[in-house]
């Protein structure tokens, strides 16, 4: 028996499934299974009552008169919970179509209590009944997700989660209010450290996925805007020092050797771009609150070190490729900073902007 545990199953316009799903909840032992109805329209509200009709000891039905989104339901979940239930350990988070098993629930909620930490139900992507979207999707942004923004997640997109009550004030504080909410979570875990686990879970799609109300461009553009967060300011700050190198390198007088005068012109660059670059991570990107001072000096003693990694391999290939052109100078410069970039990011993210509460 789960007895002080939640299920929160956020439903829009919901069919036969959602009566399943909470009837196999039940069954499995979890004795409080919380409905958010999600905008439905009047015909689809009506699965919501004749579920509570027939669990009327075990089913709560919260109700947004309008749509709101998945993650606003959520959040409306978590805070009848904190309100309401204040002998929870926690809650599990799970779709209303039938792609989650109460085998499946109740093992996340079991990972949850043992580990006391923040749990992913993970499917395998590798299987052939995933949907090619799903599979593209999941590959993309887990491979995003680990290669800029540092979180090693293998099932980014499921809604299978466990969540400790602790963690619950935290959770609503997340953004977003539609699908990027669940991405928005995965970030916030990984940049503060959250104590998370993963838990292998069973593949299902209903339908090739028919009844999910995720819609792939718009959706996507919603969840990849997140990510690109994180990234737009070294990418801004990559522009203006490219900019400012060409500029600046058309005032160095062309007597000069190449090398030096390429040296000049990106040292100058790196200057301007590295004040703008400091200033919007602080702020913007990392939201990091502690001493300027400290991470004023980490973050120059991170630059000079991009700074002679990129002269160095751009006077380097410079040479090798005899480039006597600014443009093709330029080239060179972009290809070796791009790379420098994923370097410089997960340095700044890890040592110059370190959160308090980070490992």
């Amino acid at each position: 028996m789960y007895n002080n545990v939640q299920v929160i199953i956020p439903s829009l316009n919901p069919d036969e499934k959602l009566m399943k799903t909470a009837a196999g909840m039940i069954e499995k032992g979890f004795t409080d299974v919380i409905l958010v109805d999600d905008g439905s329209n009047e015909t689809c509200h009506k699965e919501f009552e004749k579920i509570k009709e027939k669990y009327p000891d075990n089913i709560t039905v919260l109700v947004h008169e309008v749509n709101k989104g998945k993650g606003r339901a959520m959040k409306t979940a978590f805070e009848y919970v904190l309100k309401e239930r204040k002998d929870s350990l926690g809650v599990v988070t799970v779709d209303g179509d039938g792609q989650h098993t109460p085998d499946d629930a109740a093992g996340c909620i079991d990972k949850m209590t043992e580990g006391k930490c923040f749990v992913i139900g993970c499917r395998d992507f590798s299987l052939p009944q995933v949907p090619l979207r799903s599979r593209l999707g999941n590959v993309i942004t887990r491979n995003v997700f680990k290669y800029v923004c540092g979180i090693k997640v293998s099932d980014t997109q499921t809604g299978l989660r466990a969540v400790p009550y602790d963690l619950l004030e935290y959770m609503i504080g997340v953004d977003g209010d539609r699908y990027e909410y669940e991405t928005n979570q995965l970030l916030r875990v990984g940049s503060d450290k959250i104590p998370y686990a993963e838990v292998s879970i069973e593949t299902v799609y209903i339908d090739d996925n028919q009844t999910s109300h995720f819609h792939p461009f718009r959706d996507s553009a919603r969840i990849y805007g997140v990510i690109l967060k994180f990234a737009a300011s070294s990418v801004i700050s990559c522009i203006i020092d490219l900019v400012a190198f060409r500029v600046i390198l058309a005032f160095v007088p062309k007597l000069l050797d190449a090398a030096l005068r390429s040296t000049i012109a990106g040292t100058l660059a790196r200057i301007i771009s590295a004040v703008c670059n400091f200033v919007i991570n602080k702020k913007a990107v990392f939201g990091h609150d502690g001493d300027t001072g400290s991470s004023a000096l980490k973050y120059a003693v991170l630059a000079v070190c991009q700074l002679c990694a990129s002269l160095a391999l751009v006077a380097l290939f410079t040479t090798i490729f005899r480039a006597e052109s600014d443009w093709l100078k330029t080239l060179i410069k972009a290809v070796v900073d791009t790379v420098l970039f994923f370097i410089s990011f997960k340095f700044q993210r890890n040592w110059v902007f370190k959160k308090k509460n980070q490992g």
